[in-house]
């Protein structure tokens, strides 16, 4: 918490470039801001974050003070919250002039060069975004199931009959070879694979405070390391562009290169802790089986791919259910530009001032009671073919794991797909028990990942009964 503040606060005082908000008109008769959370309120806060962390924290403001709340770090920082749906429609849904990330991400320039996503203008942006928005459209997941599910199917051939393993490192190593394999391309699947996968670590290595404050300079020994690599990868993925435009028709390869996302480990530390919604989720890839294996197939799914991962709608909800309890992003974060009004589920009218870091904390929104029952519980059921649908019921921006409106995340559905042949694999070739306490979320990190190792022991499964002739 401490971090991402500092972090926000320095980056949030740049972008103001010293400006003072203008004076409000008093003439004007204009909703009060936002409750205030001054810095003494937040130092006894402390013991907190360091006990339970941010979350925790989150959910005692959000209680005390309401959906709406402002937090001021003596002048440095004035970052208002907005919890739950009724407050985030301008967050999600609000014109680029009025509010946008600003200059809160000028740190990943550097990272990923000048020429590309904050490196340039607004509109420039939103024309490369719609490259990643056509191939990723649902018409387009089809080409990559077959190479992750044959990925997936060669990394745990070597699993054998039984034993223990890091359940997170042999994730973390699958997810960077589909990722190769589905979003990279070929070229870089053989020896130059490793170097790829190394060049990605120092690139990520250079997201930390010091490169936050100082991101262009080469005195920060991970930020020198971050610059070769960004260099060595524009080499490598030139050379692969070039070298494609020179093919014709259908030998072009179809890959897009995109973010990789690792909630498979925490969909399997849930699955695993939960016998009711484990032995489900089973149930559903032995019937799924049984209608897309050929004889031969040996409980391999062999026709239509596509298909029957679209049709586990089981293994679906509890994805789904994990990434309300651990979204990809706990907090998203931007700028207003102008002045703009929110209204309460209690009728309450805030003014949100302009110069403010407004700040959506889907960890916390993900979790309203009003909308979750238990919201705290893990229970699949409030999604599930049958369930409850909870989050429609609660309306737009109840469910905000990836983000809504124009700035939900492109990659949902490829996310969804990668999990799905994870761990549809696994639940009918292997009988996992899990050997570790559920681990918890590590909110040191920039984006939050599971804590420590998640270990488990895996024999092969049993073959699933035949069903009985009526």
């Amino acid at each position: 918490m401490a971090i991402i503040l500092a972090i926000t606060a320095a980056v949030t005082k740049i972008a103001r470039g010293g400006r003072r908000r203008s004076a409000t008109d008093p003439t004007c008769k204009m909703p009060p801001p936002p409750p205030v959370v001054n810095s003494i309120a937040l130092l006894r806060l402390l013991p907190t974050l360091f006990r339970s962390g941010l979350p925790a924290i989150l959910h005692e403001l959000y209680t005390k003070f309401g959906s709406v709340f402002t937090i001021n770090l003596a002048g440095l920082l004035k970052m208002t919250f907005l919890v739950g749906p009724e407050v985030s429609a301008h967050f999600f849904q609000g014109l680029e002039s009025e509010i946008s990330h600003g200059n809160l991400l000028e740190f990943t320039v550097p990272m990923f060069g000048k020429e590309i996503a904050h490196g340039v203008d607004s509109a420039t942006r939103n024309e490369q975004a719609r490259f990643f928005v056509d191939a990723l459209k649902p018409a387009r997941l089809r080409i990559h199931v077959d190479p992750m599910v044959q990925e997936v199917e060669d990394y745990f051939a070597k699993w054998g009959q039984h034993g223990t393993v890091d359940l997170r490192r042999e994730l973390e190593q699958l997810l960077l070879l589909i990722s190769g394999r589905c979003l990279l391309g070929k070229e870089v699947m053989g020896t130059m694979f490793d170097e790829v996968c190394n060049l990605f670590r120092d690139i990520e290595g250079g997201v930390n405070l010091m490169s936050v404050f100082f991101p262009y300079t080469p005195l920060i020994p991970s930020n020198r390391r971050r610059d070769m690599a960004r260099k060595r990868l524009h080499a490598i993925f030139s050379d692969i562009v070039r070298s494609r435009k020179q093919r014709e028709g259908d030998n072009v390869d179809k890959d897009v290169l995109q973010s990789l996302i690792d909630s498979s480990v925490w969909t399997g530390a849930r699955l695993l802790s939960h016998e009711r919604f484990l032995t489900a989720a089973v149930d559903e890839q032995d019937k799924i089986a049984r209608e897309h294996s050929n004889i031969n197939g040996g409980g391999r799914i062999t026709d239509d791919r596509y298909g029957s991962l679209m049709e586990m709608r089981t293994l679906h909800s509890c994805i789904k259910e994990t990434l309300r309890l651990h979204p990809p992003v706990p907090m998203l974060v931007r700028t207003a530009h102008k002045q703009f009004t929110v209204r309460t589920r209690e009728g309450h009218e805030y003014a949100v001032p302009a110069g403010h870091t407004i700040a959506s904390p889907i960890v916390i929104s993900n979790q309203v009671p009003y909308i979750y029952k238990d919201g705290h519980l893990y229970d699949p059921d409030r999604f599930g073919p049958a369930g409850r649908e909870e989050d429609k019921v609660g309306g737009k921006f109840s469910y905000a794991s990836f983000g809504g409106g124009r700035t939900g995340c492109v990659g949902e559905g490829y996310a969804y797909m990668q999990i799905k042949a994870i761990w549809s694999h696994l639940l009918r070739n292997f009988e996992l028990r899990l050997l570790s306490p559920l681990p918890k979320s590590d909110f040191t990190k920039f984006v939050p990942e599971p804590h420590g190792e998640l270990m488990i022991y895996h024999p092969v499964a049993s073959p699933a009964p035949e069903p009985s002739s009526p």
